[in-house]
């Protein structure tokens, strides 16, 4: 991106036809740029709106009236002058807006430059610029809530004291190897070990947390999985809350795989019911085709699936035994997240079906929705212990986790250094490293390359 202090101008509201569309500019001839393409009924004002006539530049004829605001610098978003054009949002209308901004003497904004611009005047540290960028992306609550979180620099906050502590034991040791022949109190061994433990243990916990943040950020699959007529995809549209998969009283009715993306939890979740796991059909002889091609790609949903729900129906089971077919899906299963459901279980009434299971089951009825929030409740189950993920701030950027790691890395290198009576002056060298690692997190240190990488990701506009 281009770093010079010019203006920039952008439509700031999504492409199509709105009820408002907001042209914005950054810049020290933003306001001059405004003032010559509207009449305004008072003067502009920092943080105040104005009502103004938008009229087309030369021929001064009407356009449009507006609303515009003007952002003073320094107190805007990207430290300039910031000023918005709240039109109708007609495209025509904007794209006429923007044209005529560019004439007046601004440019076409790259992607993501308002919010460069923001984090290279030190209005946001890098994990906050990037919190931005999470917080448009987000499709769930929870997605929202974590970017805002960071929006208001929760992870830098968690960051600061542990850098503070790294450079305080950088100075400590320095100043004991510069200073090691005078009569100054230093840092004992045994402090030295301390602070290298509290350096590492909340770094080792932000590591740890980008286990759960990864699955919320990304979210993952599950394949609905079982034998004909168990109840798959009345159970599926359950979860999904609509009627989604086609459900009817004949086996073998879905024959292909079905998807839909839902919110469990505040996890994106892609569900995928499945066709009926079976080798033969009940009178002798083997699948038609379309059903072999289901069954196929049933097996090809359960080897991409991060998790397996296997559907059991209740009033099915021979004696409380598993079916060979259920049997070899959780043989299949081994090593891998399986949930089971005992469906249907309201055609039993209320006799408790044996079963000769080894995995934690769910009592479900997809007819009267019995046991589906406890199904929800267990599909989340493990996420968040898993990495160890409490209310605190939770790492969901790859960038962010490597940065994490490496200095990780070099602070644990430091204590076996030091516990091999490593010389201070090489311990030195995994700690620096360390703190370059930080710095690399935060933006206090930064090439063009990872911005361009960063802020190429977001939308014109932002």
């Amino acid at each position: 991106m281009t770093h010079v202090n010019d203006t920039i101008a952008a439509t700031s509201t999504p492409p199509g036809r709105g009820g408002i569309g907001i042209v914005r500019l950054s810049g020290p001839e933003a306001k001059t740029i405004v003032e010559g393409m509207v009449r305004l009924r008072r003067p502009l004002a920092p943080g105040r709106a104005r009502v103004a006539e938008i009229f087309e530049v030369g021929a001064e004829s009407i356009l449009d009236e507006a609303v515009v605001t003007w952002f003073a610098a320094p107190n805007s978003y990207t430290s300039e002058d910031v000023i918005e054009i709240a039109a109708h949002g007609s495209p025509v209308l904007l794209r006429t807006l923007l044209k005529q901004c560019i004439a007046l003497g601004a440019r076409l904004a790259e992607p993501g430059e308002f919010t460069e611009r923001a984090f290279l005047s030190g209005r946001l540290d890098l994990t906050q610029a990037e919190a931005v960028q999470g917080l448009i992306d987000a499709t769930t609550l929870q997605q929202a809530r974590t970017a805002a979180q960071q929006m208001g620099g929760a992870l830098s906050r968690q960051i600061s004291p542990v850098k503070r502590d790294l450079i305080q034991l950088i100075a400590a040791l320095e100043a004991g190897i510069d200073f090691a022949e005078d009569d100054l109190d230093l840092m004992d061994d045994l402090e030295i070990a301390r602070q290298l433990k509290a350096i590492a243990t909340p770094l080792a916990a932000l590591e740890k947390s980008f286990a759960y943040g990864k699955v919320l950020r990304d979210g993952f699959r599950l394949a609905v999985v079982g034998r004909p007529n168990a109840g798959k995809s009345s159970l599926f549209n359950r979860l999904v809350g609509h009627q989604r998969a086609i459900v009817t009283a004949q086996a073998g009715t879905t024959r292909d795989t079905v998807s839909e993306r839902v919110d469990i939890g505040g996890i994106p979740v892609e569900l995928v019911d499945t066709a009926g796991l079976r080798k033969e059909l009940a009178e002798g002889g083997m699948l038609d085709e379309a059903e072999a091609i289901g069954v196929a790609r049933s097996r090809e949903a359960m080897a991409d699936a991060d998790v397996l729900l296997l559907v059991v129906a209740a009033d099915g089971m021979d004696g409380g035994m598993l079916h060979s077919d259920d049997q070899a899906v959780m043989a299949g299963a081994a090593g891998r997240r399986l949930i089971v459901a005992l469906n249907k279980i309201d055609l039993v009434g209320d006799q408790r079906t044996p079963m000769s299971l080894e995995a934690k089951f769910i009592a479900t009825s997809a007819l009267n929705d019995t046991g589906v929030e406890d199904l929800r409740g267990a599909i989340l189950e493990g996420l968040r212990a898993s990495s160890g993920t409490t209310d605190s701030i939770t790492v969901t950027s790859a960038r962010q986790q490597d940065a994490i790691a490496e200095a990780l890395k070099a602070v644990r290198s430091a204590q076996e250094g030091f516990d091999g009576s490593m010389p201070h002056e090489m311990l030195l060298l995994d700690l620096h490293e360390a703190l370059g690692a930080l710095d690399r997190l935060t933006g206090a240190t930064h090439t063009e390359d990872i911005l361009g990488v960063i802020f190429g990701s977001f939308c014109i506009g932002k």
